[in-house]
């Protein structure tokens, strides 16, 4: 018996890294799984490893940021599979490291509308079709940069941030209806988006391992699998007295 056996799961930006891993996962645990990115490619990749291991999943291409996008995404996977019982916001960007005022607006646009907004629609629509169903589980991807600064990244602290407090009012608005919602905050984790923070910060001169493994107290960046083991714990009846909190998963990185 898996941890989340019989339920829909739904993972947006489950073409790589984190996303296909906790989708993945939800897979082995027992879901049957919706997976949404605007790479269609990466999407049926992960698609096709769920089913390969046996497990049932599907594919919608979805832009998160875009309000119309993520209803249909909705409407569809509800329309496969009855409900969505979990849901993980996981959808993101970096954008630019540049100094805050050299920022450029489509930069911060950019950030804002997929991290924040997309995760803000997510949240509507997901809540919506849950309070039919009586209830559910949202992880959201927040980050370390939701919790403290990174020098250069200002839009996408403030997206982070962000995402933590959206988190915290789901949570508390729906905590009656049977709706739990937390964040996970990964710190330094091997995925494409560090690949291009690190060639972005030493213009190609180390690795994201090179760069970041000495700044985490545990002398390592994590994997995507690591993450999304605590998602899916998070979105299983283990997790049941847990909503509106946002957990570090960073190798002892914020308690520095």
């Amino acid at each position: 018996m898996g941890l989340v056996t019989d339920q829909t799961a739904l993972v947006t930006g489950g073409a790589a890294g984190i996303g296909r891993a906790t989708a993945l996962t939800f897979a082995v645990e027992g879901a049957k799984v919706v997976v949404s990115d605007v790479d269609d490619k990466g999407g049926a990749e992960t698609v096709a490893k769920i089913e390969k291991a046996g497990g049932t999943a599907m594919y919608v291409s979805a832009d998160v940021s875009k309000p119309d996008a993520v209803k249909t995404l909705i409407a569809k996977a509800v329309a496969a599979y009855g409900k969505i019982d979990c849901a993980v916001n996981n959808a993101g960007i970096e954008g630019k490291i540049m100094p805050f005022t050299d920022q450029p607006e489509d930069n911060f646009d950019a950030i804002i509308g997929v991290n924040l907004k997309g995760t803000y629609l997510c949240l509507q629509a997901e809540i919506a079709e849950m309070l039919k169903s009586g209830g559910g589980t949202i992880v959201n991807l927040a980050s370390i940069a939701g919790l403290i600064g990174f020098p250069g990244l200002s839009p996408y602290v403030a997206s982070k941030h962000g995402v933590i407090g959206l988190t915290k009012n789901a949570a508390l608005e729906y905590a009656k209806e049977g709706i739990r919602v937390n964040a996970v905050c990964p710190g330094g984790i091997d995925t494409r988006m560090l690949d291009s923070l690190a060639d972005q910060a030493t213009s190609g001169a180390q690795s994201s391992a090179e760069m970041m493994n000495p700044l985490h107290p545990m002398g390592r960046i994590g994997t995507p699998q690591e993450v999304a083991n605590l998602i899916v714990w998070l979105c299983s009846a283990r997790a049941a007295f847990i909503t509106g909190t946002a957990i570090p998963i960073d190798g002892g990185y914020v308690a520095q």
